[in-house]
């Protein structure tokens, strides 16, 4: 099974970027449709984006679309998130997340990182 770990978060002032890279391993990640999630305090957990196996579909939040963009490099195994414009409600743990399903549901996603935090200041 592929594994995934995420990085990039940190502290941003709003109106700032950041980009979060999500690194997999094994030798399947071609074979997964990927997706970044957040979830701030108190919240349920968020579909942020997600991006196909060939990285030639993406799809994005309405809350977000315009602002984040999902890219991936099969042949390192990496996934990304370019965040833009970021606004102190993009605050929140964000994760990549794996599933071999063609055009998911967020509830189909079955491998998870352990999540990296982006805070955003006003």
């Amino acid at each position: 099974q592929v594994q995934l770990v995420e990085s990039g978060g940190g502290l941003v002032q709003a109106g700032g970027s950041l980009r979060l890279s999500c690194t997999a391993s094994g030798r399947t990640f071609s074979s997964y449709t990927m997706g970044w999630f957040r979830q701030a305090p108190g919240t349920d957990r968020e579909f942020v984006a997600r991006i196909s196996r060939s990285g030639e579909y993406t799809i994005a939040a309405d809350s977000v679309r315009g602002r984040f963009t999902a890219s991936r490099d099969n042949a390192k195994n990496m996934v990304y998130l370019q965040m833009n414009s970021l606004k102190p409600e993009d605050t929140a743990v964000y994760y990549c997340a794996a599933t071999p399903v063609l055009a998911p549901r967020p509830a189909e996603y079955d491998l998870w990182g352990q999540g990296t935090q982006v805070t955003v200041s006003s």
